[in-house]
């Protein structure tokens, strides 16, 4: 932490400096690397004035605040760059936590491989002994389905009737036997 203290119209005494480094100590918990902190002390009219900068590689930090005693405008200025420091890092931290379970849902699903040769459906008709021709009527009007199985009224064998691809003709399955 490199901090630099500057005073206008007041003079930065060692008791300030060292309050201010003491209680900038607070902020080094939240950062693993580097920072600088520009610390600027003055009077208006009776009031004690200090502004930080909290300079980081990623983000800048400000606060400001006014008092009449020159220590408790010091305090009130690390608890608003506290909060600041910890609202940023928790985003920070809520934002990668988000990116990492979205990448492991992608590589969850890229790792997913398709099923193959097994029996996924499984779909119950009720035969009924229907006419080829009654049959491709019921069909007809069962919109969505392409086949119907039925048992054959002639030869009394299940028989399926199915669309033809050009949706407008119509095909048996008979077993042979």
């Amino acid at each position: 932490m490199n901090i630099k203290i500057t005073g206008k119209d007041l003079k930065a005494t060692d008791a300030i400096k060292e309050y201010t480094e003491k209680k900038l100590e607070r902020l080094e918990k939240y950062f693993d690397e580097d920072f600088n902190v520009n610390v600027t002390i003055r009077t208006e009219k009776n009031l004690q004035i200090a502004e930080m900068h909290v300079i980081t590689k990623a983000n800048t930090y400000r606060a400001v605040t006014e008092h009449k005693d020159l220590y408790a405008s010091i305090d009130k200025d690390i608890d608003i760059l506290e909060g600041q420091i910890r609202k940023a890092k928790t985003k920070r931290d809520r934002i990668n936590k988000e990116e990492s379970i979205k990448i492991k849902e992608l590589a969850f699903v890229e790792v997913e491989k398709p099923v193959e040769d097994e029996i996924l459906k499984t779909i119950y008709y009720d035969i009924k002994p229907l006419a080829p021709e009654d049959a491709k009527l019921k069909l007809e009007d069962m919109q969505g389905n392409i086949f119907l199985p039925f048992v054959n009224i002639d030869t009394g064998k299940v028989n399926v009737i199915f669309k033809l691809k050009d949706g407008k003709n119509y095909g048996i399955l008979e077993p042979e036997n």
